[in-house]
């Protein structure tokens, strides 16, 4: 089987945008987008632009939703789809959940809700060589001691996980993880807490304005965010979406699950590549391929020999 996998926030680069696949259906995607925001959605990945929460969170569902249009013209169509955080949105397209039109003018309100609660001052932070009990633990510690909260915000893989807070609270917690023992702990591209409690207004009024939009059930499996589980219903991915800012991501569940769920070829839209490798160390049996690493002709065909050789 076939999955495309949607990378959050923090996967941007300069120039992104520009770099996809020079496809009929990229081109179209690009158009669309820009008339739906009333911009030209190629100004969303400069230097400037990729400070604002909104242009990156706008440009990360365009890519993957240009991306999946550009297989499928090819004769590439998911069997499964599933995002890590906003990546969610194009998948939910992907799937038929949701009208991209729809997905694209709910993703700039939720990026907005996250952009006002917390304009400045708060971010997240990458720990490698920890547990999340290690962790859960460690941020217990770091409370008791009198410092601000730090929440734990994605399990990506057992021991690389992403945490949520505010920068002093985050800085001082990636110390004490380091003197834990800790690989590697890093702060990450992204300006706003996302995927804890922090967030629970914000997202109180994106699931408000969720109920404004029309979903389907969707034609093929999507996997959410929340509980890292297959969703079958409408209103399940509605409130996936709408409310995957204030809860934890569980991606390496929800990767497992597509892989127990019979998953051979994994396809990363761009400009991610982190999904890509953690799926290559964890699952080595799928054959995990990133979009943005190979022209989209190779990237058809290495996909399409996988699937009938698997």
């Amino acid at each position: 089987m076939l999955a495309l996998i949607f990378p959050g926030q923090g996967a941007q680069t300069d120039g992104f945008l520009h770099r996809l696949p020079p496809h009929p259906a990229v081109h179209a995607t690009l158009d669309e987008a820009s008339n739906v925001l009333g911009i030209d959605v190629l100004s969303l990945d400069t230097p400037d632009a990729l400070r604002s929460t909104v242009a990156v969170q706008c440009g990360l569902t365009v890519a993957g939703v240009a991306l999946a249009r550009a297989l499928a013209d090819e004769g590439l169509t998911p069997e499964m789809s599933a995002g890590l955080s906003v990546g969610a949105y194009p998948a939910a397209v992907t799937c038929g959940a949701l009208a991209f039109h729809d997905a694209l003018t709910m993703v700039r309100r939720r990026a907005e809700l996250m952009e006002a609660a917390y304009p400045s001052g708060y971010g997240l932070a990458a720990v490698s060589g920890l547990t999340e009990h290690q962790l859960a633990t460690l941020a217990t510690q770091h409370a008791d001691a009198g410092e601000p909260p730090v929440y734990i915000g994605n399990v990506n893989a057992p021991r690389q996980i992403v945490m949520a807070g505010a920068n002093a609270a985050l800085d001082s917690f990636l110390a004490r993880a380091l003197s834990a023992g800790a690989r590697k702990a890093t702060r990450l591209a992204v300006s706003v807490p996302s995927h804890c409690e922090l967030l629970a207004n914000a997202s109180n009024e994106l699931s408000a304005y969720a109920r404004t939009l029309h979903f389907n059930a969707p034609q093929s499996i999507y996997i959410g965010n929340r509980g890292g589980r297959p969703l079958y219903t409408a209103d399940a991915i509605r409130e996936d979406l709408a409310t995957n800012m204030r809860y934890t991501v569980r991606w390496f569940d929800a990767l497992t699950v597509m892989q127990e769920m019979g998953m051979r070829v994994a396809i990363e839209a761009p400009p991610g590549q982190v999904l890509t490798d953690i799926t290559r160390e964890h699952y080595p049996d799928v054959a995990a391929l990133a979009a943005s690493t190979l022209p989209l002709e190779r990237l058809t065909a290495t996909a399409q020999r996988r699937l009938e050789t698997r």
